[in-house]
């Protein structure tokens, strides 16, 4: 169902009662909108409703699709996953190292960026600041990002980020990685600040408002939000439910909950209870889209080959 398109009764109808439903309690807080008033006792009956399907996000609005049913946000291909990025956004972008790095998600980005001139001037989330010539380094090195607010901005090979660093064509946020970790989770949680004894007297600390709790000081950080996230798991279905393959998990379902559009690849898309509802990781409220990406690319892999994305 597009944004804004007249539904039919029964394909609301097939939806509102599933959301409803124990199977569906997973995805609660999605709801339907009915433009014009209507309650449901009055459009249920209906043959045309005019129906805007809203995703009640903490931070936006998402749309969907209805497929026999059920929601449905997959996406035909990568370009299309990527719409939507714009010039000065802020991105958290999934991984570890090279663990549940979304590469082809990345290079589409960068792709759109060769063709059209945008997304430029990002702020970048991660716990690194790339490595080698591909990923988000490859984005670095196209002059994609104005910032990056990472735990890690060394690496094996973290040649595209320091020289932009040293030659004052990149900024830099230098958070602790469990302090980085949790004002993620804050922003996803609404928590727009909490104190931590983590970098108190150090210079990450300077400007930071400070307190005393029970004889030891503590140091107030604040949320981390981003307008996007962009991240890799192992199983999706289609109403945006995942799952992830042990360590490639890591910050995703964190920038899941804290971006206002989240964007997946997954290796695996199954219908509707194609996963158990005791194994989600992230519920499919906090999905917008989600692309098929079959045999994804390792970013350890891409580096031993010599590969160069920029």
């Amino acid at each position: 169902m597009q944004w804004g398109r007249i539904g039919e009764s029964g394909e609301v109808a097939a939806v509102i009662l599933f959301l409803a439903s124990d199977e569906a309690s997973y995805v609660t807080g999605a709801q339907f909108m009915v433009e014009g008033g209507y309650p449901p006792s009055e459009f249920m009956g209906h043959r045309h409703v005019p129906v805007r399907p809203v995703m009640q996000r903490r931070f936006g609005f998402a749309a969907f699709t209805v497929k026999d049913g059920f929601m449905d946000k997959t996406v035909p291909d990568l370009a299309t996953a990527v719409a939507g990025i714009e010039d000065g956004m802020t991105l958290m972008i999934g991984g570890f190292g090279g663990s549940g790095a979304p590469i082809e998600l990345i290079h589409a980005l960068i792709d759109r960026f060769r063709a059209t001139g945008s997304p430029k001037g990002l702020t970048v989330i991660n716990n690194n600041a790339g490595n080698g010539r591909i990923g988000i380094a490859a984005m670095i090195d196209a002059g994609m990002v104005a910032k990056m607010i990472c735990s890690f901005p060394r690496s094996a090979d973290p040649r595209a980020f320091t020289e932009k660093y040293h030659n004052g064509q990149i900024g830099l946020e230098l958070v602790p990685q469990g302090t980085l970790a949790e004002r993620i989770r804050a922003a996803g949680a609404g928590i727009p600040a909490f104190y931590t004894p983590t970098s108190f007297g150090t210079d990450l600390a300077v400007g930071k408002p400070v307190a005393e709790f029970d004889g030891r000081m503590y140091v107030q950080e604040r949320w981390l939000k981003a307008d996007a996230a962009l991240i890799k798991v192992e199983v999706a279905d289609t109403m945006g439910n995942l799952t992830y393959r042990k360590a490639a998990r890591n910050f995703s379902p964190l920038m899941a909950a804290a971006a206002r559009m989240t964007i997946v690849q997954a290796s695996t898309i199954v219908l509707p209870d194609g996963i158990d509802a005791e194994q989600v990781v992230t519920p499919g409220i906090f999905v917008d889209r989600i692309v098929h990406v079959a045999d994804a690319q390792q970013e350890e892999a891409l580096m031993r080959a010599g590969m160069a994305y920029a």
